[in-house]
């Protein structure tokens, strides 16, 4: 199948489109920026990826309006262009914040029935091109939503997992907090997005790893492979508390936030790697 992916030299789009292309597909990317995409002719293609957007990294309010013309204007009008190009498929990465992002430590479990209530323009930027996507959706034109929670893999440099990473090997205490988070591996969201594409997939879908993560269990694995001292203590827990409403990185490392697991539960396996294996090829890197 020919598939054409928006974001040149984005992490994702890259890893995905090499996955891809090992599977037998044939894929170009495209670059977004600017106005030359709009002259590239899009009717060869079965299926359009698009990754294009404004990453969730340290949102401003300066930033708000660039925030809805990329994420959603820009997706909603590559989609027409793609529908009047007779693609078959257009499948957009939307995200898990569109249920909301942590701001306190109060446990959030998504699960089947509950519904997107966005408390940041990221999400909702992302949440109103969904609902906007879904009006294209017919019998010639399927569209596939993706809402992944975090995204990590090798080689990657933005993003909250390599900082996880850095403070690992740097801070000599941690408070002793466990929880539980979603995440995804980047060849587990590749060999989903293979499959979404292979079998034409339509509708909403939530692809995480197998396994829960624990922050306190990855900065103890990565403190460790690091040979890094680490004193980790419950000594911290109560200041957590006291600060999170004002401290909003405390609430994004330790909220327990994840999809209840049996709604990534598919009739196909995409799960390839294992949070281990996954740690394991993140220090081989």
């Amino acid at each position: 199948m020919k598939i054409l992916i928006t974001g040149a030299n984005s992490y994702v789009g890259t890893h995905v489109g090499d996955w891809l292309m090992k599977a037998g597909h044939h894929v170009d990317t495209i670059d977004m920026m600017g106005d030359a995409w709009k002259t590239v002719d899009f009717s060869p293609y079965d299926t359009l990826f698009h990754v294009a957007g404004i990453a969730h990294v340290d949102a401003k309010k300066s930033m708000r309006d660039l925030y809805y013309r990329v994420n959603c204007d820009l997706a909603y009008e590559v989609a027409q262009k793609a529908k009047a190009a007779h693609v078959a498929q257009f499948i957009f990465m939307s995200s898990m914040i569109v249920y909301q992002e942590s701001q306190s430590l109060k446990p959030l479990i998504i699960q089947t029935q509950t519904s997107p209530k966005p408390n940041g323009f990221y999400g909702d930027s992302k949440l109103q091109a969904e609902n906007q996507l879904a009006g294209l959706d017919d019998d010639t034109f399927t569209i596939c939503i993706l809402r992944p929670p975090m995204i990590y893999g090798p080689e990657q440099t933005r993003g909250n997992f390599p900082r996880l990473m850095a403070l690992a090997r740097r801070i000599p205490v941690f408070p002793k907090w466990n929880n539980q988070r979603s995440m995804l591996y980047i060849d587990n969201l590749s060999e989903f997005v293979r499959q979404a594409v292979e079998r034409q997939l339509r509708g909403t879908y939530f692809p995480q790893n197998a396994q829960l993560a624990n922050t306190l269990h990855l900065v103890q694995y990565f403190a460790q492979a690091y040979h890094h001292p680490l004193w980790v203590t419950p000594l911290f827990n109560p200041l957590l508390r006291l600060c999170s409403p004002w401290i909003k990185p405390i609430n994004k490392l330790f909220a327990t936030y994840y999809y209840d697991p049996c709604m990534s539960v598919y009739e196909f396996e995409y799960a390839v790697v294992s949070l281990e294996d996954s740690l394991k090829r993140m220090m081989e890197q």
